[in-house]
């Protein structure tokens, strides 16, 4: 991004770097043949929280140094034509998840009212997120960059949205559309 020490804008998709040949996975290496989690296997989720736009949960798996994106839970209302509540995409979460030995649930700051749905039954700790946009963008592009991301075959939203997530050509500083970016 620097010509003749000339800074230049970030441009195009958010992650060039990603190639489903090598950042995705099938199967689940971290549970054990009767699907039990593996040791050391931990269990997250996150929540990228929607009411217009769309609501995005996943089922992240920590094992063995590598960060696998294994569920997903993906409802957008405009294309449903029909808005859910928070105890809505509670329960669809609880049943993603099911009987997983969840860490906490990482949650949009803003999110009081789902974050409180949460707290109500006390099955869960939410946790909230880091908005920091550029960093965050850094650290999964490092992570892709030494194949310590993997994303599920079956998580076609995000799969979907990877191919989608562009940088703001018309912004001042680096910045993306919000938009694909669940």
């Amino acid at each position: 991004r620097y010509v003749l020490g000339e800074w230049v804008m970030a441009d195009g998709l958010v992650y060039p770097n990603f190639d489903e040949s090598k950042h995705t996975f099938s199967g689940t290496p971290f549970l054990s043949d009767s699907g039990r989690p593996l040791p050391g296997a931990e269990f997250y989720v996150s929540c990228d929280y929607g009411i217009v736009n769309p609501f995005a949960g996943y089922v992240w798996v920590l094992y063995k140094g590598v960060a696998y994106c294994w569920k997903e839970y993906y409802y957008d209302s405009r294309e449903k034509q029909r808005q859910r509540t928070d105890e809505e995409h509670y329960a669809a979460l609880d049943a993603l998840i099911g009987d997983l030995p969840i860490e906490c649930i990482v949650v949009d700051p803003s999110a009081t009212s789902f974050k409180e749905t949460i707290r109500r039954h006390d099955k869960y700790d939410p946790y909230n997120a880091n908005n920091d946009v550029i960093p965050g963008i850094s650290t999964v592009a490092s992570l892709l960059n030494a194949g310590r991301l993997l994303i599920h075959t079956g998580c076609k939203s995000f799969l979907d949205e990877m191919g989608l997530y562009l940088w703001d050509s018309e912004a001042i500083e680096d910045a993306v559309i919000k938009e694909f970016d669940h």
